[in-house]
């Protein structure tokens, strides 16, 4: 019976953490995909995990405990998906300085409709987090937040809460340098049009900088896709150790 109940606990937590998982928590996968993956992860972590002393604990506690669980593996999931966070941010900023806000549709990978820029960058940050392999490390970095974080060793505290602002205020500093080169292209364009408006006051420079804007922003997104790539890798590598991180921090007694 305890092997169970450490098994159910630990599924608790892969499931929570699959439901936000980036590219497995997609609208397009079942959810009986996603409850049989939590259930795969959870048998093989469980046998590594530590029995927790649950013989004593009445009904109540005992679901305290499993609410907890299912708590930790939603904050770790949504630490480990700070990325796709960060790429709508962009999408949308990049959208909205070369005019392509309006034609929104619907994301696979998200569960609201966005900007069409916000929905290929995550399609980006999808193929590399799977041709990198780092859902592998991901879940090597679930299995040993179970060192820092046993099951009900949780304890909620102040330190915790900065780590968890910063990381997510990060979110809006890396969109930035993701949408910085459309950005100073963009306010280049308004600053000659600005010229021209003046030298020329019979032109429509209302209407006639959409298509600049819309035709250089293609172009600067292009010819800058590699070095998106670059700085989405980098930004990928980290998320174990932000994944161990925060469950440190949440272990921390």
């Amino acid at each position: 019976m305890p092997d169970v109940l450490n098994w159910l606990l630990v599924f608790l937590r892969a499931s929570a953490l699959m439901a936000v998982f980036p590219v497995f928590s997609a609208t397009n996968i079942p959810v009986q995909v996603r409850v049989a993956l939590g259930a795969l992860v959870a048998f093989l972590v469980a046998p590594t995990v530590p029995v927790g002393s649950t013989a004593s604990m009445d009904m109540w506690a005992l679901l305290g405990l499993m609410m907890t669980e299912v708590g930790f593996g939603l904050l770790l999931g949504f630490v480990s998906r700070m990325l796709f966070y960060a790429l709508e941010v962009a999408g949308g900023i990049i959208s909205t300085e070369i005019g392509l806000t309006l034609p929104s549709s619907m994301n696979p990978l998200s569960t609201s409709s966005m900007s069409e820029i916000s929905t290929l960058l995550q399609y980006m940050g999808g193929m590399l987090f799977l041709a990198l392999n780092l859902h592998h490390g991901l879940l090597v970095a679930f299995q040993r937040s179970y060192v820092f974080l046993p099951v009900g060793g949780g304890h909620l505290q102040e330190s915790l809460l900065l780590d968890v602002v910063h990381r997510t205020s990060y979110i809006f500093v890396f969109a930035i340098q993701m949408a910085a080169p459309l950005l100073a292209v963009t306010f280049i364009i308004l600053l000659v049009f600005a010229v021209l408006a003046r030298a020329v006051p019979q032109m429509n420079v209302f209407s006639e900088s959409f298509a600049i804007k819309l035709l250089s922003g293609m172009t600067v997104l292009g010819l800058t896709c590699q070095l998106m790539a670059q700085h989405i890798a980098s930004f990928l590598h980290r998320l174990p150790e932000d994944v161990l991180r925060v469950a440190q921090l949440v272990g921390m007694k």
